[in-house]
């Protein structure tokens, strides 16, 4: 092992939340030390998660959009699928994004490190690159980005060739006649509505009564007018798999009968854990809690005063724009900038499937919960002419309001770029604003965003284009 080099600040694990991380301290004055197995940095939401799912959604969206425009009066023929080039099409957006972050590391100086890191003391790390070669480095301060992992099941032991996770669903090895989803989750909805796109028979095995639990019901209700699944069976669970030469046979488990149905693959989408496994935590003196996250405080340090962690495996929820505003916040407290911590309001939550759901704050099942007194506004988009212009008017905007301050406190949209939407409702929160602020403010017609001013209208009695009967 070589002689131990030590470090301004090692971040271990360049995802959305370590990158971040990385380029903030660096751009703060803070010599950066990265370490990350891949080439470049970006982690699993860039190289098999978010950016590659997205871009295939996109896709989705696109043939689903001109089948439906027949009914305008342009008709296209059934698309044809060059998978191959698909695949290559996907690859090339990956490759580009994270070589771009690998030119930023550059910019800014940092010292990329490709390999795997474990800690060996309180200050002390071992990595090991990809040849397997190992060497020491020690460090004043340490940020733990790892992220997290995909869960399995004991009775779906993925194998990559007929029982698949995300990362191989990414891959588009083949297009499968037939695919069951084990898990109605945001995963299992956008990677699913992929391979539906594609020509593809996907049913959808859920443990819990509806798609997205959690989620509120009327906005799942508008994705299921759309929902472009095969089967779906609720409250039902996989209870054993056959793997033969033709495909897996996998026996159902429902609330009133079992069955048993052949499929080409399995998708297992249950959800992720976080990545503290192997780490060598128990050298470094800190301790994952029962679910196996990290606990720390609102400057993302753990309980040992050089060590900060963020990202996934801090806890929920699990996404990737909440890493980011993390990893900045821990390079500011480690810059030593007064008055940074974390203290979000609200976190804005996508699920991209077509139509976008997106919600953020409050939301009606936990103002029912928490007793709240509030108002819930919905304005329907076949009030909305932007909607109704582009076949989109089975959409919805709501709000959640404060019966006597009148303030915004969560809100939601279900609809075409509904992500692009539920940014500004998320602003009004955070800002304070009120329903009064949101509907005073002009804008521009005919455009979606109408709907979340006319939404804040609505709590005061009738919205310009709509009125409650």
């Amino acid at each position: 092992m070589a002689k131990k080099d030590r470090k301004e600040l090692v971040i271990i694990g360049a995802g959305p939340g370590g990158y971040a991380a990385a380029f903030h301290a660096a751009d703060l004055g803070i010599k950066v030390t990265l370490i990350d197995p891949e080439v470049n940095p970006g982690g699993v939401c860039l190289y098999r998660g978010c950016i590659p799912s997205k871009a295939l959604l996109h896709l989705a969206k696109t043939k689903e959009e001109a089948m439906h425009a027949s009914k305008w009066g342009m008709k296209f023929e059934e698309p044809k699928i060059d998978i191959k080039k698909v695949a290559s099409w996907k690859e090339k957006v990956v490759k580009k994004l994270t070589e771009g972050l690998g030119q930023l590391s550059k910019a800014r100086n940092i010292e990329y490190i490709q390999g795997k890191a474990k800690f060996t003391g309180e200050n002390e790390l071992e990595v090991t690159d990809n040849k397997g070669k190992t060497s020491g480095l020690s460090f004043e301060k340490v940020i733990i980005a790892t992220g997290s992992s995909a869960v399995g099941l004991p009775e779906l032991e993925i194998d990559h060739e007929k029982i698949w996770d995300a990362t191989d669903a990414l891959e588009l090895k083949e297009i499968p006649k037939k695919m069951l989803v084990v898990g109605g989750g945001y995963i299992g909805l956008e990677l699913g509505s992929v391979y539906a796109a594609l020509g593809t028979k996907v049913s959808i095995a859920e443990m819990t009564s509806g798609f997205l639990p959690g989620t509120d019901r009327d906005l799942v209700k508008i994705f299921e007018k759309n929902e472009p699944f095969k089967n779906v069976f609720f409250e039902t669970k996989v209870e054993k798999v056959k793997i033969t030469k033709k495909g897996v046979k996998v026996s159902l488990k429902g609330k009133k009968e079992e069955q048993s149905k052949k499929y080409d693959c399995v998708l297992v989408a249950v959800g992720r854990k976080p990545n503290t496994q192997n780490l060598g935590l128990k050298e470094l003196g800190v301790s994952a809690n029962e679910k196996g996250f990290l606990e720390v405080d609102d400057k993302r340090r753990t309980k040992l005063e050089h060590v900060f962690a963020i990202g996934d495996i801090t806890g929920e929820p699990m996404l990737a724009h909440k890493a980011s505003h993390e990893g900045r916040i821990a390079a500011e407290v480690i810059a030593g900038k007064k008055g940074a911590a974390y203290d979000p309001k609200v976190i804005p939550a996508i699920v991209f499937t077509n139509p976008e759901l997106a919600w953020c704050g409050l939301t009606e099942e936990e103002a029912k919960e928490k007793e709240k007194n509030v108002k819930v506004v919905k304005f329907p988009w076949s009030a909305s002419g932007r909607a109704v212009a582009i076949g989109e008017n089975t959409g919805l905007t709501k709000l959640l309001i404060d019966k006597e301050t009148e303030v915004i406190l969560g809100g939601a949209v279900a609809g075409k770029n509904a992500g692009s939407l539920i940014p500004e409702i998320a602003l009004a929160i955070e800002m304070g604003s009120t329903a009064s602020d949101l509907s005073l403010t002009i804008h521009p017609h005919p455009t979606l965003s109408e709907t979340i001013m006319e939404s804040a209208e609505l709590f005061y009695g009738g919205a310009t284009h709509y009125k409650k009967s």
